[in-house]
């Protein structure tokens, strides 16, 4: 028995949630719908025309938001991240201690520095835009990879928003050797379609042979393999993982275990916040398979899951209200 169902590794974020109109982005210079990297003086200068006070703030990132997720469900998670010793940081450990993810902070030995925040928009049509300033994660190397975590974890699970920088693409390497030197399986999200337009050299790199579970949604497959229809995609995904996710949004999901592809059907809902969508269906389904669920099942839970969480404003769901879906999945 592992200690671990899963490990993480990713941008430790603050995520400063908040509502705007699409008149926002206009005013202020901002893509919509991307997540765009800005360095502090931008960030601020946005932060300084927003009401803060109606802005939700938790710990996140994608990985964070993920091994958040399997805890909820009642799995047992770890994350190896970076944050600083500021006010920011010591929030960002303490909401990890609450949401029952073990990790590899330590409050006596953060490093000086600022911690990274993510602005997150959400518009209207429930979309969500991102502007990251990665702080002292852009840091995050080989030497913040817990390998003793590794090793006590059924799966690895990298997130694709590392490859952006150098240090962040060997970490990547580095924490994917240590598993497969040691048994641990690898699950890698690509995390968003900027990651494989700009950097799928570094992220073909990273992959290697191949990963033994990949989630992408329908963009980045097909970004990323250079096919411009979903089926010639999920063919060439076949070359380089050996069980993915492909998610739909509202049209749901479709799963390939090895074999056969499995449709995952959508559950109806009102989308008003898309943010923390793709991180809960990865959440929810690497809970499943590391605890006895089918794919098919998994994919279900993950669905049921993912349609909560973009009815409601914020990434994270209640502990009630996993153990609801919980409760759907097995009545």
């Amino acid at each position: 028995m592992k200690k671990y169902d899963v490990t993480g590794i990713g941008n430790a974020l603050v995520d400063i949630e908040f509502k705007v109109k699409d008149q926002f982005f206009t005013d202020n210079g901002v893509e919509k719908g991307l997540m765009t990297l800005v360095d502090e003086d931008r960030q601020n200068a946005l932060m300084a025309v927003i009401n803060t006070e109606e802005a939700k703030k938790q710990c996140g990132g994608s990985a964070g938001n993920t091994v958040i997720a399997i805890s909820q469900f009642g799995g047992k998670s770890y994350y190896s991240c970076k944050v600083a010793n500021d006010e920011l940081g010591h929030f960002y450990m303490n909401d990890m201690k609450d949401a029952g993810v073990s990790h590899n902070l330590n409050e006596s030995s953060l490093a000086e520095g600022i911690t990274g925040k993510c602005l997150v928009m959400v518009t209207e049509d429930a979309e969500r835009t991102m502007n990251t300033f990665l702080g002292i994660t852009q840091t995050y190397s080989t030497a913040d990879v817990d390998e003793a975590a590794i090793k006590d974890s059924q799966y690895l699970y990298i997130e694709g928003y590392l490859i952006t920088s150098e240090n962040g693409k060997q970490a990547m390497k580095h924490a994917k050797k240590i598993a497969e030197d040691n048994g641990v399986k690898v699950a890698l999200t690509f995390s968003d379609p900027a990651m494989v337009k700009y950097f799928r050299d570094p992220m073909t790199e990273v992959i290697g042979a191949s990963v033994d579970l990949l989630f992408a949604n329908e963009e980045e497959a097909m970004t990323f393999t250079g096919k411009d229809n979903l089926l010639e995609a999920r063919e060439e995904l076949k070359k380089v993982a050996k069980h993915f996710v492909i998610t739909q949004g509202k049209n749901g999901a479709m799963i390939f275990d090895g074999d056969t592809f499995i449709d995952i059907e959508p559950y109806a809902t009102t989308a008003i916040d898309s943010n923390g969508a793709g991180d809960m269906f990865a959440g929810a389904f690497m809970y499943g398979i590391t605890n006895g669920h089918s794919y098919a099942s998994s994919g279900k839970l993950a669905s049921m899951a993912s349609s909560k969480i973009v009815s409601q404003f914020g990434p994270r769901l209640q502990w009630h209200e996993a153990k609801d879906i919980l409760a759907r999945l097995n009545p």
